[in-house]
């Protein structure tokens, strides 16, 4: 199955142009899968011998310590694996098509109340390069509601501050535009300054040696602020991009709206927020039923 799975990657790479992250865990899941299949047909097994029975118990031995959500990521590799495999005339069915995917469990995004974002994005102080940087990040994490490699993919030229706008390309490479409020505006602006107005084509973000920042140094700066503040716990930069689309629809703002400012291809995944406070709902409730008015 090596061969098949290596022939794979390079057509998710070179034709359907999956971001890097994307091909690493598609990798991975499929190499998992065939150590797996190895073990239990043997080394010199064929992508035919692959049965929907074999995927079940790959899967069911995978729920000791894996979530639901991860399970149904590695269904759906394998299942996009077979498509691709079908395609190629290698193999006549999709054993994957007859297992059902598991149901993910219903948990509410964690977010941050307004405090506590205040705090967290007015953390880094001083007027050091470093901490103009980390206010730049903290702040556009909230205000425009990125995920972490969209930032980080910023360069200087598409961000306008003048028309306060950000040029974002999310998953698929789909471009979309992205209002950046007014504290961001100022912390990049600072930032850009301090850095002596680098050219358009210069990424946004640098580290201490000037190259590019990455996901895992955006994750490293936003515990560093965390730590300081022990109200907060288990926050991640996706934290903010929760709470930045929990506050837009707590504020009054449509699905519809917040689902083109996440980037979401989906209405079904912008629905996860719409948890609301009791104390909202009691509001709406107090205004909108006629029964609920004290006289």
């Amino acid at each position: 199955m090596k061969k098949e799975i290596d022939e794979f990657c390079r057509y998710l790479n070179v034709e359907r142009n999956v971001s890097s992250h994307t091909l690493d865990a598609y990798q991975t899941d499929l190499e998992m899968f065939r150590e797996f299949v190895a073990r239990e047909l043997g080394p010199s097994v064929t992508v035919e011998s692959v049965s929907h029975l074999l995927i079940r118990r790959y899967l069911a031995r995978l729920t000791i310590d894996h979530a639901k959500s991860t399970l149904g990521r590695k269904l759906a590799a394998i299942c996009s694996f077979f498509k691709y495999l079908m395609r190629e005339g290698k193999v006549c069915k999709n054993p994957a098509e007859l297992v059902s995917t598991p149901k993910k469990e219903k948990r509410v995004p964690y977010h941050l109340d307004i405090d506590e974002v205040t705090s967290l994005v007015t953390a880094p102080a001083g007027m050091d390069l470093l901490a103009l940087r980390d206010r730049a990040i903290l702040e556009t994490l909230y205000s425009c509601g990125l995920r972490v490699s969209e930032l980080t993919g910023l360069d200087v030229g598409g961000v306008d501050l003048c028309e306060g706008l950000v040029r974002v390309f999310g998953k698929g490479g789909k471009e979309r535009i992205v209002p950046l409020g007014s504290q961001a505006s100022s912390a990049i602006s600072d930032y850009l300054t301090a850095r002596k107005n680098p050219p358009y084509d210069a990424p946004l973000l640098v580290n201490a040696r000037g190259g590019r920042l990455t996901s895992r140094s955006v994750g490293r700066i936003v515990d560093k602020y965390i730590f300081h503040i022990a109200a907060m716990k288990k926050i991640s930069p996706h934290t903010l991009r929760h709470t930045f689309a929990t506050h837009l629809l707590e504020g009054g703002a449509d699905l519809r709206s917040i689902q083109e400012l996440l980037g979401h291809a989906s209405l079904s995944t912008t629905q996860k927020y719409t948890h609301v406070s009791i104390d909202r709902l009691m509001e709406v409730y107090d205004k909108a039923h006629p029964k609920a008015r004290k006289r």
